[in-house]
């Protein structure tokens, strides 16, 4: 099977596409909400409308993986804008479980916030998470000068917040069905860059993981 698609140059085609979120309840996802206030059985005979179009359209053109992948995203749709804000929203959590995440620390809140929400997305059935650290890339990390000040600082942005995922994960029993992964973009170079950075190297570089059922 050919996984990347050449035509629209995505990784496993539109219908695996990603959806980035927002740690925000009353914003987590863009056009979330509607521009005119719908009742929602107004919002749901919209989509069955367009849902039945679609598959007219479909009669024409039965083998068209985009059409397929816009239906379904219309559906995934309807649902993450009734069920995402819930997953973001963190007042139901207590106290301790938060602190356990670093978000009383305002050095690894953002971070936490992230892992918090991840692992409620666990819970609720969703199969793949990636979340990045540092901007998009290899953003913050990417130190091709004064590694020791930054690398310091971001450790520390991220230590508590894994720490707490593992641990809350695991004690919730689903450590075990849960394959965590801490990786890199690229690896860094034995010797210095300058006097105090790393370059990049391609060849090797740390890669983590935790629970699934390995060790």
């Amino acid at each position: 099977r050919e996984y990347w698609n050449k035509r629209d140059g995505q990784y496993l085609g539109p219908a695996h596409d990603a959806v980035p979120l927002r740690i925000d309840p009353d914003r987590p996802l863009d056009f979330a909400r509607a521009e005119h206030t719908l009742v929602g059985a107004g919002q749901r005979g919209g989509i069955d409308l367009i849902r039945r179009l679609n598959e007219l359209r479909g009669i024409e053109y039965p083998d068209d993986p985009a059409m397929a992948a816009r239906i379904a995203s219309y559906e995934l749709a309807y649902r993450m804008q009734s069920s995402v804000p819930e997953v973001v929203d963190f007042s139901k959590e207590t106290a301790e479980t938060q602190a356990l995440y670093g978000l009383d620390q305002p050095h690894c809140r953002e971070f936490g916030r992230q892992l918090l929400a991840a692992r409620r997305m666990v819970e609720r059935g969703v199969r793949f998470i990636q979340i990045q650290h540092g901007g998009g890339g290899a953003g913050a990390w990417d130190a091709h000068s004064g590694l020791k000040a930054n690398h310091e600082g971001l450790a520390r942005a991220v230590d508590q917040p894994i720490g707490g995922l593992l641990a809350d994960l695991h004690r919730r029993g689903l450590l075990d069905e849960t394959l965590v992964v801490f990786a890199t973009e690229f690896g860094r170079t034995p010797g210095t860059q300058g006097s105090d950075g790393r370059d990049h190297h391609i060849f090797g570089f740390g890669v983590w993981m935790a629970g699934g059922g390995l060790r």
